[in-house]
């Protein structure tokens, strides 16, 4: 059996390999300690759904049995993506709720993504919820009487909701991966019902996950994709995280559309209702975004990595739109603030069902040579460690500016470097972005120059 550790309580979320560092017994105590948070803010009832992970039965029975024991009341949706639990707590009368997850994580991996009286939990919350349980302060509190326990099917009035607010100006054909996922038992039928004829690639939902990882940030996991576009008619492909609360975007040609340019699209269509108000993105995102927006009356605003704290800081901005380069987009226009897959695709296809030829309109987005995430894997901890010294003694002659908001984003006139701390993984994440190839090679040597100044051990990625 598994011994409660510190190490499973991240920074956005909880997640642990099940049967090593998470099991029903620890899903039982998060569940209280989460109960008992969630009586403090007065709430009464929450929420829980789970992915297509085969621990996700289990995991949640343990969750919903440790939530009643505080008695709170547990409405259960069963088998859903991540973002129809947030759209749950907008629409059930209660906001909190918790969804269990291993997101884009290898099959043997769970965890939690929690919402707590309307804010998605992070950081210090998290981890107080660790300290209830290791404290041992939950084992006291046992309510009379016990929560109730009810299931809820959202499913019809979820996609009625997307189907109700998205209209495309044409039938569209698209390719559709959900690489076994949790999306897959929602998006054929969800994009059928706005008028698409969809193509569907690994949507029977299987843990297993037998086909590829269910991960489109990386350029692998839509090989599927781009070949079923090269030998059909379709127009478009679109594929999911296992979770369903990220996009990615493929062109009839097989160019990736990363989210970074998505958000161009998206802004510009919302800031025709939203002018001069914030758009933001965080620090991985292409150095031609801020322009794009700046350009067509936005503000843009840079933040951290993390989808709890993107939504944070539309909550403080009151912004309309946000978006990661990991794929996770937040509507505040017209949608509810949360980060959800399947409703930024239908957005997408509203907006280039408007044109003749959708990856035309995709491919004229500005591009740079550019990599996608590249990792470090480092010791537990290491990561962190590298960053802070980077951060403090690393020189970068003939820089335009220095960004330290989260690791260090370094820009040049004609292109950028970062390296950052994950802060899910022991790993240092690095992205690079230049007009040339030539100029990609030389912010890369000036990345390795400092880095292996503070560390010789490492093998680098690039």
């Amino acid at each position: 059996m598994p011994q409660l550790s510190k190490l499973i309580f991240k920074a956005y979320d909880i997640r642990g390999i099940v049967g090593s560092t998470l099991d029903a017994g620890i899903a039982r105590q998060i569940g209280l300690a989460f109960g008992i948070a969630a009586r403090v803010k007065g709430e009464k009832t929450v929420i829980i759904g789970r992915d297509g992970r085969l621990s996700g039965p289990e995991l949640a029975a343990a969750l919903a049995s440790g939530l009643q024991e505080t008695g709170v009341d547990v409405v259960d949706l069963g088998l859903v993506a991540t973002p129809m639990v947030y759209f749950a707590t907008h629409v059930l009368g209660t906001q909190s709720g918790i969804m269990v997850t291993g997101s884009h994580n290898p099959p043997d991996y769970n965890g939690f993504k929690m919402v707590l009286a309307g804010e998605a939990i992070y950081g210090e919350t998290i981890q107080q919820l660790y300290q209830a349980i290791a404290s041992g302060s939950t084992k006291a509190t046992v309510a009379a009487p016990r929560g109730s326990y009810r299931p809820h099917d959202i499913k019809d009035a979820y996609l009625q909701r997307i189907i109700g607010d998205t209209k495309l100006a044409r039938q569209m054909k698209i390719v559709v991966d959900c690489g076994n996922g949790v999306a897959g038992a929602f998006a054929g039928e969800l994009y059928r019902a706005l008028g698409c004829e969809v193509q569907e690639l690994f949507c029977e939902v299987d843990g297993t996950f037998p086909n590829h990882h269910p991960d489109p940030a990386h350029p692998e996991n839509l090989r599927d994709v781009i070949s079923t576009l090269q030998n059909s008619d379709a127009e478009l492909g679109l594929a999911f995280d296992g979770d369903g609360d990220r996009l990615g975007v493929v062109t009839k040609d097989g160019q990736i559309i990363y989210p970074d340019r998505q958000l161009m699209l998206f802004a510009a269509d919302v800031l025709t209702r939203n002018p001069g108000r914030e758009i933001l993105y965080d620090v991985k995102c292409t150095r031609y975004l801020a322009p794009w927006i700046a350009e067509r009356d936005g503000k843009p605003l840079m933040c951290k990595t993390g989808h709890s704290l993107v939504k944070a800081k539309m909550r403080e901005t009151g912004a309309p739109l946000g978006g990661e380069m990991s794929g996770h987009v937040f509507f505040k226009d017209r949608w509810y603030g949360f980060d959800d897959g399947m409703y930024a695709g239908a957005r997408l296809l509203e907006l280039l069902s408007r044109e003749s030829d959708a990856s035309a309109v995709l491919n004229a987005l500005p591009k740079s040579t550019s990599t996608p995430e590249l990792h470090l894997m480092l010791a537990e901890g290491e990561n962190f460690s590298l960053i802070e010294k980077l951060q403090s003694d690393a020189d970068f002659p003939g820089a335009e500016n220095i960004i330290k908001i989260d690791g260090l984003r370094v820009e040049y006139t004609d292109g950028f470097g970062l390296v950052r701390s994950s802060n899910t993984t022991p790993v240092v994440v690095m992205r690079f972005e230049a007009e040339s190839e030539a100029i990609l090679a030389r912010i890369q040597s000036e990345f390795k120059r400092v880095i292996l100044a503070v560390k010789q051990d490492i093998v680098l990625p690039f």
